[in-house]
């Protein structure tokens, strides 16, 4: 992105205050000599920010840095002046430096709606959920009459973890400005969460209807449509093959999906390794960082810790439904939210969002491994109240819901103690499956180690013994539930589920698939068929091909 900060010096977040307050200095003395100069002045930084603008358009981000110094220079109270800094520090990943000059926009246009929703995104990224809640309040109430600013304050919504908030504002950029597919893109996505899948196709067939070249689109319109042919994945490759990194990930993972549909397994384990590579070239993933994490977790919620009595939150209204993505963790959802005392709220962020709100800390952006430490000591009750509060928006009517975001396991120790009376279900699947599945799927801003083999496979390894943890220190405190029995074997399992979760036993937890309420997955589907066995043992189709995951898997102990 961009040019590198040590590339463009002056815009640290020091320096450029430093620089605001000199420019500020020589602007109360011109001030002090008279107005013509000052509106000189300010006709002259109304060229440069211009020039900043184009700059920046175009690629061109040190050029634009320099048009911002010029532009400060002349008129230091120009809000424009100010952000233009923040898109320039944006650009060049400064986020800091981005934070202080969109600050510095509100103080001077304190009903600037664009800056308080660029701040808003900020925070989320630098790990501070309660400013970012504030900043979107700012936002809505300084009035969005921009495109942009709506489709901004959407995408925050949705780092907020709040979908059906963030479907609303990508509705309005979409009104303001119906002929942007990027917009439309992010609708779709939206609708697709939320499990609206027919709303997304219609969004989607209007966008490729305009422009087939749209990569995102075809990608999300090969999830919810299920193909009757490979021509449409072979014609997918072929576009892949000339595209850059981030589209020839969308059309090569899109291609696998629909040559799969088509059993087509030679083509789609080609189309898949090609998604990967191309997604893995973009992505960041450290995996000695998760390492020191994942011990950070063991180390910081041992035996000692289990032990000393917490005041949670009697509330047994939250169900969790924890594991690996793409191990059923939506089939025993729409088992258990077939039941009529329980409602789905979707994959939720909020408990990992809370924790970071009430960690003494604050999380911050510094390495998940040293923030772990500060979760110790979180207010069990506060942390449960906090999570109840943020949640409730997206809760229906029933006394109990369900929060089926997997990743929720690492933060197994605090959920017991925060909401004592919570019930908490773990999916467990066969490991060669359970990692398949999730190398041949896109994810957006998550699961950063699916993309290569032996990393996929090292990551399920530290995910078990993680568990396994869990498993020693709260005894009884959580269910596992097989994905493959409960597909093999239905009624048995469904029923130890439900009497787990302490609710009387329905009949229409067994015929789920007939289910019509929104299915927020990319399983969406599979599970409005009967349960089926199709996928357990999938990954033996490519048995030769994944040779290097399960070589992996069997270094690092699992069977």
């Amino acid at each position: 992105m961009g040019i590198s900060i040590a590339t463009a010096p002056g815009w640290r977040s020091r320096e450029y205050q430093a620089i605001v307050a000199e420019i500020s200095s020589r602007a109360r003395i011109a001030r002090a000599k008279g107005v013509g100069a000052v509106t000189a002045a300010e006709r002259e930084a109304k060229e440069w920010l211009r020039q900043g603008f184009a700059a920046l358009q175009q690629g061109r981000s040190k050029d634009a840095a320099d048009f911002c110094r010029k532009a400060i220079s002349a008129a230091p109270q120009n809000p424009d002046a100010h952000f233009l800094v923040g898109l320039v520090a944006l650009d060049m990943n400064d986020l800091k430096t981005a934070a202080r000059a969109f600050g510095s926009v509100t103080k001077l246009a304190p009903r600037h709606a664009a800056a308080w929703a660029q701040l808003a995104r900020l925070f989320m990224r630098l790990g501070q959920p309660a400013r970012a809640e504030k900043a979107l309040e700012e936002a809505r109430a300084a009035g969005v009459r921009d495109a942009p600013v709506a489709d901004l304050i959407g995408v925050t919504s949705s780092m907020l973890g709040d979908q059906k908030e963030a479907r609303r504002w990508y509705e309005k950029a979409c009104a303001l400005a119906p002929d942007s597919d990027e917009y439309a893109v992010n609708l779709a996505t939206s609708c697709m969460f939320l499990g609206d899948n027919d709303g997304a196709k219609r969004v989607l067939e209007t966008v490729l209807g305009r422009n087939d070249r749209i990569a995102q689109a075809q990608w999300l319109y090969s999830s919810i449509e299920k193909a009757k042919s490979p021509a449409r994945g072979d014609m997918l490759m072929a576009r892949a093959g000339g595209e850059s990194a981030p589209a020839a990930a969308f059309l090569a993972y899109a291609a696998g999906k629909e040559f799969e549909d088509c059993e087509a397994w030679d083509k789609a384990f080609t189309a898949f390794e090609t998604g990967a590579r191309a997604k893995r070239s973009l992505v960041d993933y450290d995996e000695a960082a998760e390492e020191k994490y994942f011990a950070a977790l063991e180390s910081a919620f041992n035996e000692e810790w289990a032990a000393t009595p917490r005041a949670g939150v009697d509330d047994p209204s939250p169900i969790f439904v924890i594991g690996q993505p793409r191990t059923g963790t939506t089939l025993i959802e729409r088992i258990i939210t077939s039941h009529s005392d329980v409602d789905s709220a979707g994959e939720l962020q909020q408990f990992r969002l809370s924790v970071r709100r009430l960690a003494k800390d604050g999380g911050g952006d510094r390495p998940q491994a040293e923030q772990v430490a500060s979760w110790r000591e979180i207010d069990a009750k506060a942390l449960g109240a906090e999570y109840l509060r943020v949640s409730a928006p997206m809760r229906g009517g029933a006394g109990r819901f369900v929060d089926k975001l997997p990743g929720n396991y690492q933060f197994l120790p605090l959920i017991l103690a925060a909401l004592p009376k919570a019930r908490i279900v773990h999916l467990t699947r066969d490991p060669m499956d359970s990692c398949f599945a999730s190398y041949k799927q896109l994810f957006a801003d998550a699961y950063f180690h699916s993309y290569d083999q032996g990393e996929m496979a090292r990551h399920h390894a530290r995910y078990r013994r993680l568990m396994a943890h869990w498993r020693r220190l709260f005894p009884g405190r959580f269910l596992d539930i097989s994905y493959e029995e409960t597909v093999g074997d239905l009624e048995p399992n469904a029923r130890r589920l439900i009497e787990f979760l302490g609710l009387d036993w329905q009949d229409q937890c067994l015929s789920f698939h007939e289910k019509t309420g929104a299915v927020a997955t990319a399983s969406a589907v599979q599970v409005r068929e009967k349960p089926h066995t199709r996928s357990v043992g999938r990954w033996r189709r490519y048995e030769t091909q994944l040779a290097p995951m399960r070589r992996a898997l069997e270094e690092a102990g699992v069977a």
